[in-house]
């Protein structure tokens, strides 16, 4: 089994003549996605330095969080299930042009906030929101029609998604005040939800697969409870933020992840970068998890370490290590990294230690501020010179898609 996305059915064959970034949803949105996060990340650092000025329809720091969120994760996500939904389904989700046009309003969103100064609020806003609802609706056509019920949950993610992002700008636009920064940690939660109902399914597979250690396996029951209590704590973040059950919700998901992790193999995957990066990912949800409930007993752990842990660390990690397996598998190229890869994954692993460690140290938080976005930036701009080449030419064996 090459990649993750081939878990049933046969992959459909996109049409003729459609060019080679366009042939499947995970070329034009992986390339995207990364090479937005090489150039967002540094954008916020001049921005906090006052070099340049953001867009003026968010404040500073929600739009650092909305452009790596609603930006760059919704766009790995978008790569990730426009590919997954055609191979379980057997039908074909968008190439071609439909491709190209969901892409496009992918970017209009991002221009949009680049260009919110000369634009309408209710523009600014327009073009942001377009974007998830077209998403659904090219994945959701082919679960609905193959009653593909298992993967219902992905619809029901990214329609809750845009839920959060909606709220946000309801809140600039004065329909709900106040909401802007629940929205954000919902969406913290949801991005971190949906890696934790993928990864149960993915992670072991590819170990047992790629190292051959039969015993490398997931329990089911662990699974399900992880999930369930994920959503029971994302619920309370959208009903009643600072609720003092969220901690205890944040430490049962940490105990449940961490419980379930011990079969899944990860002391083997050492010589498995592909792997291992997944592995590492999944141990700072973990990480971030628990630091929030810590957050909660003690002032030594501060907002920024478990968020960034959940996000630089947890989603950073995570969707690097898909972007670079899923593109290799569904390319038709052997599952091997180069050095540049390997570069790409020691950068944004020590991204996340910085970032994350910094605010712990009185005096450190500046420079960890700015030596961590380095190294995220790094980390993907290695990740667009490693695979431009790949995500635009056609498959190396020959095979549509």
């Amino acid at each position: 089994m090459a990649t993750s996305l081939r878990l049933a059915g046969a992959p459909p064959e996109p049409a003729p003549g459609v060019p080679a970034w366009a042939a499947k949803g995970f070329r034009p949105f992986f390339l995207l996605a990364a090479a937005f996060a090489a150039v967002i990340v540094p954008a916020w650092l001049f921005a906090i330095e006052g070099v340049i000025r953001p867009d003026g329809y968010l404040d500073p720091m929600t739009w650092h969080a909305h452009e790596m969120l609603v930006g760059y994760t919704a766009a790995v996500i978008a790569g990730f299930l426009l590919t997954a939904v055609g191979n379980w389904t057997g039908r074909e989700t968008a190439v071609g042009w439909p491709l190209v046009a969901l892409a496009a309003l992918w970017l209009a969103g991002r221009v949009a906030f680049a260009a919110a100064a000369s634009l309408p609020e209710a523009a600014v806003a327009a073009l942001d929101l377009a974007f998830l609802p077209a998403l659904a609706l090219a994945i959701g056509r082919p679960l609905v029609a193959t009653k593909n019920r298992r993967n219902y949950p992905v619809l029901v993610l990214v329609i809750a998604l845009w839920g959060a992002n909606l709220a946000m700008h309801l809140d600039v636009l004065g329909y709900a005040p106040g909401w802007r920064w629940r929205a954000t940690f919902v969406l913290v939660d949801l991005s971190t939800l949906l890696i934790l109902f993928f990864s149960a399914r993915i992670f072991p597979m590819f170990t047992r697969n790629a190292t051959g250690v039969a015993t490398v396996r997931n329990v089911p029951s662990l699974d399900r409870a992880t999930v369930a209590a994920m959503v029971a704590l994302t619920l309370v973040d959208a009903a009643r933020p600072g609720h003092a059950i969220a901690p205890w919700l944040a430490a049962l998901v940490a105990a449940l992840a961490l419980a379930r992790s011990v079969t899944w193999g990860a002391q083997h995957t050492a010589r498995h970068p592909l792997l291992w990066i997944l592995h590492l990912g999944h141990a700072w949800i973990v990480v971030g998890l628990a630091l929030r409930a810590l957050a909660a007993v003690t002032d030594t752990v501060t907002l920024s370490s478990w968020v960034h842990a959940l996000t630089v660390g947890g989603i950073g990690c995570v969707t690097l290590g898909m972007i670079a397996r899923v593109a290799l598998g569904h390319s038709g190229r052997p599952l091997a990294t180069t050095p540049l890869v390997m570069a790409a994954f020691a950068l944004v692993g020590a991204s996340a230690l910085v970032r994350v460690a910094g605010p712990f140290r009185t005096g450190w938080y500046e420079p960890a501020l700015h030596t961590s976005g380095a190294l995220f930036a790094l980390a993907f701009a290695a990740y667009v010179l490693a695979y431009a080449r790949i995500l635009t030419s056609p498959r190396a064996d020959g095979k549509p898609g």
